[in-house]
């Protein structure tokens, strides 16, 4: 894969189209926006998984792997990928848009390939990192909504062998050196779980063990890397309780982690839904927390 990077090269995950995939799984992108100039596009159909790259004009060092959500059964393109590319952009980060297979449409194994796609992920950006000038101890995890639900098992499952190596990306850590989730699920278990996540990753009656063994709260190590929470108080969809229980197990494994709860914002803000509310300032504060952990561009403290 040696290729220099360019702004919105698509990266292949694998080799080739992974065997999980029914054969006639094709792509599809589905326009949900009724507005000419704020495109909301929803991704379905991913038989085989990519890398989106967005170049900032001055890089950092700092890349990001970016995860939208979707209920695991979608990937929301535009309010939670490329609107959030264009703004760490302008902090010199460089993005990996993340198309992920959804574990909804048929793959074999279906509960493990997000997991899957984004080990692989981190794998591929840290064995290339000096050939793109960046930095194999800067990667960052972004996770939103379902996709929380990806970052959170990374967090915690990124050592798991869910799939036979394809090269030598795949003996390379797929730890990531620090992870953000915005409203994000995590939980698997009733009460406070996301039900239709749920059902897409595990079907419609899981076994109280399936339940336990992808609910990350109940597998935090101190291994796990820092992590920033941002999500609001009012959120009817993904009750606050998700971030909460894993913000909770971080602290008691003694990985250091920031969490933010604003009043107002509802499920599924990005960046656009946040205007006008204080929940509008997450970035920079995202940005200041990178920089005070020595992930940004910036100096730490």
């Amino acid at each position: 894969m040696a290729q220099q990077l360019e702004h919105e090269l698509s990266i292949p995950l694998w080799p080739e189209r992974p065997a999980s995939a029914p054969a006639d799984l094709e792509p599809q992108i589905v326009e949900r926006s009724k507005s000419l100039f704020r495109p909301d596009r929803a991704l379905m159909g991913i038989a085989e998984p990519s890398l989106t790259v967005f170049l900032p004009a001055e890089p950092n060092g700092t890349s990001m792997i970016i995860a939208p959500g979707g209920s695991y059964r979608r990937v929301v393109l535009d309010k939670e990928g490329v609107e959030i590319a264009h703004a760490l952009a302008d902090q010199g980060i460089t993005s990996f848009l993340l198309a992920y297979r959804l574990p909804g449409e048929g793959h074999e194994g279906a509960a493990d390939v997000p997991l899957a796609d984004g080990q692989r992920a981190v794998r591929i950006v840290r064995a290339h990192a000096a050939e793109w000038g960046l930095d194999p101890d800067r990667i960052g995890f972004l996770g939103f909504s379902a996709a929380g639900h990806l970052g959170a098992s990374l967090l915690v499952g990124h050592d798991r062998a869910i799939y036979d190596a394809v090269d030598a990306a795949d003996d390379i850590s797929a730890r990531p050196d620090f992870a953000a989730l915005i409203y994000p699920v995590v939980t698997m278990m009733d009460g406070s779980v996301h039900a239709g996540s749920r059902e897409a990753l595990l079907g419609t009656d899981p076994s109280e063990d399936a339940k336990i063994a992808y609910s990350p709260q109940m597998h935090v190590t101190s291994d796990a890397p820092e992590t920033f929470f941002v999500l609001a108080d009012d959120d009817t969809s993904v009750v606050p309780e998700n971030s909460i229980l894993l913000y909770q197990a971080l602290r008691e494994a003694g990985v250091k982690s920031e969490l933010h709860i604003f009043r107002d914002g509802g499920h599924g803000f990005g960046i656009r839904g946040a205007e006008g509310l204080p929940v509008q300032k997450w970035p920079t504060l995202l940005s200041d927390w990178m920089d005070r952990i020595g992930m940004g561009g910036g100096e730490s403290q």
